[in-house]
């Protein structure tokens, strides 16, 4: 991981995806949420607060130390344990069926092999446990589509490799996953080309 990377992007993220006008939506992703977690992206601890009481303990996939820096009040302060558990979601140093649930927000966007991370977060969560999910990705009319297309390269080299075209319920669906409940909008506020959110929830298909 870059300079840039480690020690500059966390900082636009915590400012572009840490809004508190984004604390109801990230409440939509956790609500349901218990038992021991997985969080891939856990970047500086933006969903703490919207935990549910039922989360017992929290592992934390980060791969960025300055994230894991900023985020050490925040865990410090949190009523649920949290520990960072790894660096990469690609490869994540667990046994299979470890996970009662896994959390992903604004993170599937910017996994480099996102299939691979889905697949072991298959293999951690435990049978008939569930991913929530909350994130952006290809938008729903052709339109902001091209707009996507054409802004997607600076994205990338700006966002640590975030996509704008990542058809995420797909991804999920391609990767075994099955979405159980799934509600796709613009967010307020914000521009099409980057608000096209995907958020519910997914289990391991049959």
């Amino acid at each position: 991981m870059g300079f840039y990377e480690d020690r500059i992007l966390p900082h636009i993220i915590e400012v572009t995806c840490g809004m508190p006008a984004m604390r109801k939506v990230r409440r939509r992703a956790t609500e349901g949420l218990r038992g021991d977690i997985i969080e891939i992206g856990f970047g500086s601890g933006a969903n703490v607060p919207c935990y549910p009481d039922d989360v017992t303990s929290v592992t934390a996939v980060e791969p960025s130390d300055t994230a894991w820096r900023m985020a050490a009040d925040t865990v410090a302060s949190s009523t649920v344990p949290i520990t960072r558990g790894g660096l990469d979601g690609q490869r994540l140093p667990f046994d299979d069926d470890t996970f009662d649930a896994a959390l992903s927000t604004y993170t599937m966007c910017t996994i480099p092999d996102l299939p691979t991370a889905l697949a072991e977060l298959r293999r951690v969560v435990k049978p008939g446990g569930r991913l929530h999910f909350l994130e952006h990705g290809r938008a729903p009319d052709e339109q902001v589509r091209r707009w996507q297309r054409r802004l997607e390269p600076v994205q990338k080299r700006l966002g640590g490799g975030c996509h704008l075209t990542r058809d995420i319920p797909a991804l999920l669906t391609d990767a075994g996953w099955e979405p159980v409940e799934l509600d796709q909008f613009y967010a307020v506020k914000t521009p099409k080309t980057f608000g096209a959110l995907s958020v519910g929830t997914a289990t391991v298909a049959p």
